[in-house]
């Protein structure tokens, strides 16, 4: 079934009815104010930072500089930007998004994502979000990141759609997983939908993720698109984790 913006729209305004819209950091009723003062604490993303992955850099080594791991091994991936780090912080809004039903901060951080990836939005054709299982997905409610993904197409130029990439099997959760046994946990674990075939061919792709921590699902993704096709294969996250991670072999 196609899912249109209005569609999610919808299922936006009837979780918001359910679940009263409140304060995303503090849980307070009030108006379903952000404070200003707990944003302040969250780390925004933007260069420098790896030309590739977006890795943070202290200092500006340069338009085309890569971090250690990219360097090593580039990934599937073309080009990957995230709106904040996910860290104490933000922890609070990514999991109260992700598995809290609070989609009230979606305007705000599909501006966020939007001002990362600007860049790689202005010549996209697709905002593709990393599709659910359809045993999580009503678990959940709602895909997130398909959420993500129709907000930001309000305010960019790409057309959301979610009826590209599907998802084969059932993956157990990456949490507490490390880099080699994600990629392992998600290997074959997306496929491109026969009915995208041709409008994807040659295409310009934004993949749409909630965090980015190893990559691991973002390069499954890409990897299934690059093979039916698509030209070019970038991914914008909501956050990511941001430490020193092992480097490729």
């Amino acid at each position: 079934m196609h899912i249109t913006p209005h569609i999610m729209d919808i299922v936006r305004r009837t979780v918001d009815t359910i679940l009263p819209p409140q304060s995303l950091l503090t849980g307070s009723l009030e108006a379903g104010t952000i404070e200003s003062d707990m944003w302040g604490a969250v780390t925004f993303l933007d260069e420098p930072c790896c030309h590739i992955c977006g890795f943070p850099f202290e200092f500006d080594e340069g338009a085309l500089a890569l971090c250690g791991r990219c360097s090593i091994k580039k990934p599937v991936y073309d080009v990957c930007r995230a709106g904040f780090k996910y860290d104490d912080a933000s922890r609070p809004l990514v999991l109260g998004f992700k598995h809290g039903g609070r989609t009230e901060g979606l305007k705000i951080f599909a501006a966020h994502m939007c001002r990362a990836g600007r860049t790689i939005l202005e010549d996209a054709d697709y905002l593709v979000p990393v599709p659910l299982h359809i045993s999580r997905r009503v678990k959940r409610r709602y895909n997130q990141s398909a959420l993500l993904a129709s907000s930001l197409s309000k305010i960019s130029t790409p057309s959301f759609d979610p009826d590209i990439l599907m998802r084969n099997r059932a993956t157990s959760t990456q949490g507490g997983r490390s880099a080699s046994s994600r990629r392992r946990n998600v290997q074959g674990a997306f496929s491109v939908r026969q009915a995208a075939m041709a409008r994807l061919k040659g295409s310009n792709i934004v993949l749409v993720d909630d965090v980015m921590t190893t990559g691991a699902t973002l390069e499954a993704c890409a990897r299934a698109l690059k093979r039916a096709g698509a030209a070019k294969v970038c991914a914008l996250t909501l956050a990511r984790v941001v430490k020193a991670a092992p480097l490729p072999t």
